[in-house]
Order: structure tokens, then sequence, then C-alpha cells
């Protein structure tokens, strides 16, 4: 599924994705705008955590956590999926441990908001090291719990 037809980099790497409200920016500035508009009830979960968390807050918290970690960001594609929905394909370089792909799925409420968060990391090893640094940076929060806390034996 294409970007923007003939708007990518020699390599292959898109250079403009959509934003979540619908503006088209450079790939290298890109930043997920569906943060700024979710709903009070919003849930997200995903790969690299256990059950569901809910709350505007909670979910703020956890992706702003999870952002902090990644030392570079290169977005695939970022765009509408269907009706309600929202895509997100990025690699990213995780702190201390490699190189890890996202798919995030966003589906928006009536009013536009983001109502639920699907996001599916790959590969395991570095879902599992990942895992483990939001666990450590959200420890003694609610949402740390969610997360692993230490290496496997």
């Amino acid at each position: 599924m294409p970007i923007d037809g003939n708007t990518r980099a020699e390599e292959g790497t898109p250079t403009y994705v959509t934003r979540f409200d619908g503006v088209r920016v450079p790939a290298t500035a890109y930043r997920p705008v569906w943060l700024d508009s979710l709903a009070d009830d919003v849930t997200i979960e995903g790969s690299a955590m256990n059950g569901v968390v809910q709350g505007a807050e909670a979910v703020r918290s956890i992706v702003t956590s999870i952002r902090t970690l990644y030392e570079s960001q290169e977005f695939n594609f970022a765009g509408p999926y269907g009706e309600n929905g929202f895509l997100e394909d990025y690699t990213a370089q995780v702190r201390g441990g490699g190189q890890i792909g996202n798919v995030v799925l966003v589906s928006r409420n009536a009013a536009g908001q983001a109502q639920h968060i699907v996001a599916n990391y790959r590969p395991r090893t570095i879902l599992l090291h990942l895992s483990r640094l939001i666990g450590e940076q959200l420890a003694g929060t609610p949402y740390g719990e969610h997360f692993a806390t230490s290496a496997p034996e």
C-alpha cells in the first residue's frame, strides 16, 4: 500500500506519511498525534504487555515511556486504514537491545478519537527486552505490572 505514489526516497523509505489528523508530514518529522486525541476510556494492548490497560493517562504514559526507549525510529507507513482505523508500521532501535518492528492499529470512535490501540512487536527476543525496559521504567506505577521486570532465568 503506497503512502503517496511517487514520494519514496531512493532506498524505498517513504518521504512523507499521513498523520492521524490527516496532515501529511515528512516521515522524519512524524510523531503519533493520536496521543493528543485519546478517548477518556481508550484501551491499549499488545505483544509486549500482559492484559489491557484503559484510560487516556495510562495510554499516554505507556506510549511516552516506550518512545523514550528508542534510540531511533523509522516509519514505513502511517495513515488511514479502513473507515475508522489508523495504521503505523515502523522499525526502531531499542536501547541496549537491537532493532524491533512494530505495527500499531488505532481504532477511532464516532468522535474521531483514538478508542483502542493494538501494538504488535517483532522479533520476540527484542520484544521481551523492550517489555523488561518498560517494566523497569514504569515500576511503582499502576501500569508497570503489565510488563516484564527481570531477565528470564
